[in-house]
């Protein structure tokens, strides 16, 4: 469904670790917004939500919102740190266009 790659993980990873409370995994869901039309939103969950879809990767837990989980499938999420700055990036093979900053796409 959703790949994550090792430098997504271990930047996951971190944010985990350096969380206040016990983070149960990422929820990451497509919402309305952005230039195209849908945008990513991912946020650090204490619980998984009962109708959420449960991806392992690696050693975190990825919760997909379920009307997200078709946007998402064969997405590639990385974590990039370089010279133009750092973050996550969303590789979408189901987006029809994405915007120049990569934030958001359409479908």
């Amino acid at each position: 469904m959703l790949i994550v790659t090792p430098n997504a993980e271990k930047a996951i990873s971190r944010f985990i670790r350096g969380s206040d409370t016990p983070i149960a995994g990422l929820r990451i869901a497509v919402t309305g917004g952005g230039c195209s039309g849908l945008q990513y939103a991912m946020d650090l969950v204490e619980e998984r939500r009962p109708d959420d879809v449960e991806v392992a990767c690696g050693e975190i837990t990825v919760f997909v919102e379920p009307l997200s989980a078709p946007l998402l499938r064969g997405v590639t999420l990385d974590f990039v740190d370089g010279i133009n700055g750092s973050g996550f990036k969303f590789d979408n093979p189901n987006a029809n266009h994405s915007c120049g900053c990569g934030n958001s796409f359409s479908a």
